[in-house]
Protein backbone atom coordinates (compact mmCIF):
# COMPACT_ATOMS: atom_id res chain seq x y z
CA UNK A 1 0.00 0.00 0.00
CA UNK A 2 1.12 3.27 -0.36
CA UNK A 3 3.91 4.06 2.03
CA UNK A 4 4.10 1.16 3.55
CA UNK A 5 8.06 1.20 4.34
CA UNK A 6 8.35 -2.86 5.29
CA UNK A 7 9.88 -4.67 2.97
CA UNK A 8 10.45 -5.43 -0.17
CA UNK A 9 10.19 -0.92 -0.12
CA UNK A 10 12.67 0.98 -2.14
CA UNK A 11 15.06 2.24 -0.48
CA UNK A 12 17.80 5.15 -1.41
CA UNK A 13 20.60 4.70 1.08
CA UNK A 14 23.58 7.71 0.68
CA UNK A 15 26.59 7.51 2.01
CA UNK A 16 28.19 3.59 1.36
CA UNK A 17 31.11 4.12 4.21
CA UNK A 18 32.70 2.17 7.01
CA UNK A 19 29.21 2.42 8.77
CA UNK A 20 26.67 2.79 5.68
CA UNK A 21 27.61 0.07 4.03
CA UNK A 22 26.93 -2.76 6.82
CA UNK A 23 23.63 -1.15 7.43
CA UNK A 24 22.85 -1.19 4.24
CA UNK A 25 23.73 -5.03 3.50
CA UNK A 26 21.98 -5.36 6.33
CA UNK A 27 18.78 -4.02 4.71
CA UNK A 28 19.64 -5.63 1.58
CA UNK A 29 19.36 -9.11 3.76
CA UNK A 30 16.17 -8.20 5.42
CA UNK A 31 14.64 -7.76 1.80
CA UNK A 32 14.44 -4.37 0.69
CA UNK A 33 15.51 -3.19 -2.65
CA UNK A 34 18.13 -0.67 -2.10
CA UNK A 35 19.20 2.29 -4.38
CA UNK A 36 22.84 3.59 -3.08
CA UNK A 37 24.48 6.61 -3.76
CA UNK A 38 28.54 7.84 -2.43
CA UNK A 39 30.08 11.03 -3.46
CA UNK A 40 33.31 8.95 -4.07
CA UNK A 41 34.07 7.93 -7.04
CA UNK A 42 33.36 4.01 -7.84
CA UNK A 43 32.03 3.61 -4.54
CA UNK A 44 27.99 2.94 -5.44
CA UNK A 45 28.97 0.93 -8.11
CA UNK A 46 31.25 -1.70 -6.52
CA UNK A 47 28.79 -1.60 -3.93
CA UNK A 48 25.62 -2.43 -6.48
CA UNK A 49 27.69 -5.30 -8.14
CA UNK A 50 28.59 -6.79 -5.11
CA UNK A 51 25.33 -6.53 -3.21
CA UNK A 52 23.03 -6.80 -6.48
CA UNK A 53 21.32 -3.44 -5.60
CA UNK A 54 20.59 -0.31 -7.85
CA UNK A 55 23.26 2.50 -8.19
CA UNK A 56 21.33 5.54 -9.77
CA UNK A 57 23.67 7.83 -11.82
CA UNK A 58 21.66 10.97 -10.14
CA UNK A 59 20.50 11.77 -6.77
CA UNK A 60 17.64 13.23 -8.59
CA UNK A 61 17.15 9.51 -9.95
CA UNK A 62 17.59 8.00 -6.57
CA UNK A 63 14.75 10.48 -5.19
CA UNK A 64 12.46 9.16 -8.43
CA UNK A 65 12.97 5.41 -7.21
CA UNK A 66 12.83 5.33 -3.41
CA UNK A 67 10.08 5.33 -0.59
CA UNK A 68 12.83 6.21 1.95
CA UNK A 69 15.94 7.64 2.01
CA UNK A 70 18.24 7.21 4.65
CA UNK A 71 21.13 9.44 4.58
CA UNK A 72 25.03 7.85 6.62
CA UNK A 73 27.34 11.56 5.74
CA UNK A 74 29.54 13.50 7.88
CA UNK A 75 27.61 16.01 8.85
CA UNK A 76 23.90 18.04 9.36
CA UNK A 77 25.18 20.44 6.34
CA UNK A 78 26.19 17.61 3.33
CA UNK A 79 22.75 16.29 4.39
CA UNK A 80 20.94 18.87 3.48
CA UNK A 81 22.92 19.65 0.17
CA UNK A 82 21.82 16.00 -0.86
CA UNK A 83 18.21 16.38 0.67
CA UNK A 84 17.50 20.00 -0.57
CA UNK A 85 20.11 22.42 -1.94
CA UNK A 86 22.34 20.55 -4.38
CA UNK A 87 21.84 21.10 -8.17
CA UNK A 88 21.35 17.31 -8.25
CA UNK A 89 19.25 16.73 -4.83
CA UNK A 90 16.89 13.86 -4.03
CA UNK A 91 14.10 16.27 -4.00
CA UNK A 92 13.89 17.36 -7.55
CA UNK A 93 11.32 15.48 -8.44
CA UNK A 94 10.50 12.64 -5.36
CA UNK A 95 8.56 9.56 -5.62
CA UNK A 96 5.09 10.97 -3.77
CA UNK A 97 5.31 9.51 -0.10
CA UNK A 98 8.81 9.76 0.38
CA UNK A 99 9.99 9.65 3.80
CA UNK A 100 13.49 10.89 4.69
CA UNK A 101 15.83 9.34 7.20
CA UNK A 102 19.11 11.00 8.80
CA UNK A 103 21.08 8.62 10.09
CA UNK A 104 23.78 10.76 10.00
CA UNK A 105 25.49 12.50 13.44
CA UNK A 106 23.72 15.93 12.83
CA UNK A 107 23.61 19.15 14.43
CA UNK A 108 20.82 18.90 16.22
CA UNK A 109 19.41 23.04 15.73
CA UNK A 110 20.21 22.36 12.10
CA UNK A 111 17.85 19.02 11.76
CA UNK A 112 14.86 20.74 13.64
CA UNK A 113 15.49 23.72 10.82
CA UNK A 114 16.10 20.92 7.82
CA UNK A 115 12.63 19.11 9.38
CA UNK A 116 10.49 21.95 8.79
CA UNK A 117 12.00 22.91 5.29
CA UNK A 118 11.28 19.23 4.26
CA UNK A 119 7.89 19.25 5.46
CA UNK A 120 7.05 22.29 3.74
CA UNK A 121 8.12 20.22 0.51
CA UNK A 122 5.51 17.17 1.88
CA UNK A 123 8.67 14.97 2.58
CA UNK A 124 8.82 14.58 6.71
CA UNK A 125 11.71 13.30 8.04
CA UNK A 126 13.36 11.23 11.54
CA UNK A 127 16.93 12.10 12.62
CA UNK A 128 17.71 8.55 13.57
CA UNK A 129 21.79 8.65 14.52
CA UNK A 130 23.47 5.23 15.70
CA UNK A 131 25.70 4.36 18.06
CA UNK A 132 27.93 1.09 18.24
CA UNK A 133 30.75 1.78 15.85
CA UNK A 134 31.49 -0.45 12.57
CA UNK A 135 31.28 -3.99 14.69
CA UNK A 136 27.82 -3.30 15.61
CA UNK A 137 26.48 -2.12 12.31
CA UNK A 138 27.97 -5.61 10.71
CA UNK A 139 25.68 -7.66 13.45
CA UNK A 140 22.77 -5.16 12.87
CA UNK A 141 22.67 -4.13 16.37
CA UNK A 142 23.90 -1.02 16.60
CA UNK A 143 21.87 1.20 18.99
CA UNK A 144 19.41 4.00 17.08
CA UNK A 145 17.87 7.33 18.72
CA UNK A 146 15.04 8.25 16.39
CA UNK A 147 13.19 11.65 16.63
CA UNK A 148 10.59 13.36 15.37
CA UNK A 149 6.75 13.47 14.46
CA UNK A 150 5.35 10.51 16.39
CA UNK A 151 3.92 9.07 13.29
CA UNK A 152 6.52 9.21 10.89
CA UNK A 153 9.13 7.29 13.47
CA UNK A 154 6.49 4.79 13.83
CA UNK A 155 6.23 4.61 9.78
CA UNK A 156 10.08 4.51 9.69
CA UNK A 157 10.43 1.70 12.27
CA UNK A 158 10.35 -1.47 9.59
CA UNK A 159 13.61 0.08 7.79
CA UNK A 160 15.33 0.85 10.82
CA UNK A 161 14.86 -2.70 12.60
CA UNK A 162 17.28 -5.04 10.76
CA UNK A 163 20.01 -2.52 11.35
CA UNK A 164 19.72 -2.02 15.16
CA UNK A 165 17.62 -1.32 18.69
CA UNK A 166 15.35 1.51 18.13
CA UNK A 167 14.84 3.99 20.79
CA UNK A 168 12.08 6.59 20.31
CA UNK A 169 13.82 10.02 21.72
CA UNK A 170 11.37 12.80 20.95
CA UNK A 171 9.93 15.52 18.70
CA UNK A 172 12.37 16.38 15.50
CA UNK A 173 16.00 16.89 16.21
CA UNK A 174 15.89 14.71 19.54
CA UNK A 175 17.25 12.04 18.60
CA UNK A 176 20.57 14.14 17.30
CA UNK A 177 20.37 15.59 20.38
CA UNK A 178 20.63 12.52 22.31
CA UNK A 179 23.63 10.90 20.21
CA UNK A 180 25.96 14.14 20.38
CA UNK A 181 24.99 14.04 24.30
CA UNK A 182 26.19 9.85 24.53
CA UNK A 183 29.49 10.70 22.48
CA UNK A 184 30.40 13.85 24.86
CA UNK A 185 29.95 10.85 27.47
CA UNK A 186 31.57 8.35 25.59
CA UNK A 187 34.55 11.06 25.13
CA UNK A 188 35.12 11.80 28.07
CA UNK A 189 35.11 8.55 29.42
CA UNK A 190 38.01 7.22 26.97
CA UNK A 191 40.29 10.54 28.11
CA UNK A 192 39.64 10.03 31.63
CA UNK A 193 40.48 6.20 31.54
CA UNK A 194 43.57 7.33 29.19
CA UNK A 195 44.31 9.71 31.80
CA UNK A 196 44.40 7.61 34.86
CA UNK A 197 46.36 4.66 32.56
CA UNK A 198 49.18 7.22 31.79
CA UNK A 199 49.36 8.35 35.62
CA UNK A 200 49.38 4.81 37.11
CA UNK A 201 51.95 3.44 34.28
CA UNK A 202 54.32 6.20 35.23
CA UNK A 203 53.54 5.40 38.72
CA UNK A 204 55.21 1.96 38.53
CA UNK A 205 51.24 0.12 37.58
CA UNK A 206 50.91 -2.68 34.86
CA UNK A 207 48.81 -1.45 32.70
CA UNK A 208 46.89 -4.40 32.00
CA UNK A 209 46.19 -4.65 35.42
CA UNK A 210 44.86 -1.41 35.75
CA UNK A 211 42.25 -2.19 33.25
CA UNK A 212 41.49 -5.56 34.70
CA UNK A 213 40.62 -3.94 38.31
CA UNK A 214 38.84 -0.93 36.76
CA UNK A 215 36.98 -3.53 34.89
CA UNK A 216 36.27 -5.14 38.58
CA UNK A 217 35.63 -1.64 40.03
CA UNK A 218 33.16 1.68 39.49
CA UNK A 219 35.65 3.28 37.21
CA UNK A 220 34.73 0.89 34.23
CA UNK A 221 32.97 2.62 31.10
CA UNK A 222 33.27 1.92 27.21
CA UNK A 223 36.84 3.03 27.47
CA UNK A 224 38.27 0.49 29.95
CA UNK A 225 36.14 -2.04 28.67
CA UNK A 226 36.41 -1.96 25.21
CA UNK A 227 38.79 0.58 23.38
CA UNK A 228 41.43 0.18 25.49
CA UNK A 229 42.10 -3.13 25.24
CA UNK A 230 41.06 -3.72 22.38
CA UNK A 231 43.12 -0.63 19.90
CA UNK A 232 45.40 1.10 22.79
CA UNK A 233 47.20 -1.55 24.99
CA UNK A 234 48.28 -3.24 21.42
CA UNK A 235 48.76 0.07 20.44
CA UNK A 236 46.54 -0.22 17.01
CA UNK A 237 44.48 2.72 17.80
CA UNK A 238 42.03 1.36 15.12
CA UNK A 239 38.40 1.53 16.09
CA UNK A 240 37.30 2.89 12.80
CA UNK A 241 35.79 6.25 14.28
CA UNK A 242 37.95 9.09 13.27
CA UNK A 243 38.85 11.90 16.11
CA UNK A 244 37.79 14.54 13.67
CA UNK A 245 34.64 13.07 13.90
CA UNK A 246 34.49 12.80 17.68
CA UNK A 247 35.84 16.19 18.00
CA UNK A 248 32.80 17.54 16.03
CA UNK A 249 30.28 15.09 17.84
CA UNK A 250 31.90 16.91 21.10
CA UNK A 251 30.84 20.69 19.15
CA UNK A 252 27.35 19.27 18.37
CA UNK A 253 26.86 18.52 22.46
CA UNK A 254 28.16 22.09 23.27
CA UNK A 255 25.36 23.37 20.67
CA UNK A 256 22.87 21.48 22.69
CA UNK A 257 23.84 22.52 25.65
CA UNK A 258 24.19 26.47 24.47
CA UNK A 259 20.26 26.02 22.92
CA UNK A 260 19.20 24.93 26.28
CA UNK A 261 21.04 27.26 28.27
CA UNK A 262 22.90 24.84 30.69
CA UNK A 263 26.26 25.52 32.09
CA UNK A 264 28.80 22.43 31.05
CA UNK A 265 32.15 23.35 32.02
CA UNK A 266 33.40 19.60 31.62
CA UNK A 267 31.23 19.42 27.81
CA UNK A 268 33.18 22.50 27.56
CA UNK A 269 36.76 20.80 28.53
CA UNK A 270 36.49 18.10 26.57
CA UNK A 271 35.34 19.60 23.57
CA UNK A 272 38.29 21.84 23.77
CA UNK A 273 40.64 18.39 24.59
CA UNK A 274 39.97 17.00 21.30
CA UNK A 275 39.67 19.92 18.94
CA UNK A 276 43.72 19.97 20.50
CA UNK A 277 44.18 16.69 19.74
CA UNK A 278 42.66 16.72 16.14
CA UNK A 279 44.93 19.85 15.62
CA UNK A 280 48.15 17.85 16.51
CA UNK A 281 47.64 14.24 15.32
CA UNK A 282 45.69 15.81 11.66
CA UNK A 283 43.18 13.93 9.75
CA UNK A 284 43.70 10.13 9.78
CA UNK A 285 44.21 10.19 13.56
CA UNK A 286 41.35 7.68 15.10
CA UNK A 287 39.32 8.44 18.12
CA UNK A 288 41.12 5.61 19.99
CA UNK A 289 44.75 8.43 19.45
CA UNK A 290 43.35 10.63 22.32
CA UNK A 291 45.59 8.44 24.00
CA UNK A 292 48.80 9.25 22.38
CA UNK A 293 47.45 13.15 22.42
CA UNK A 294 47.75 12.72 26.49
CA UNK A 295 50.81 10.52 26.05
CA UNK A 296 52.45 13.64 24.41
CA UNK A 297 51.18 16.24 27.11
CA UNK A 298 52.25 14.18 29.85
CA UNK A 299 55.92 14.06 28.23
CA UNK A 300 55.91 17.79 27.94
Amino acid sequence: MAGDLTAPAEIGFIGIGAMGAPMARNLIAAGYRLHVFDAAPGAAAKFAEETGCAAPESLAALGAAADAVITMLPNGDIVRQVLLEAADNVLADPKPGLVAIDMSSSSPTGTRALEADLKARGVPLVDAPVSGGVPRAVDGSLAIMAGGEEAVVERALPVLAPMGKVTKTGGPGSGHAMKALNNYLSAANLATACEALIAGTRFGLDPETMIAVLNASSGRNTGTEQKIPAYVLPRTFSSGFALKLMAKDLRLAREVAQAAGAEAALLDGTSALYDAAEAALGEGADNTDIFRYLEQLAED
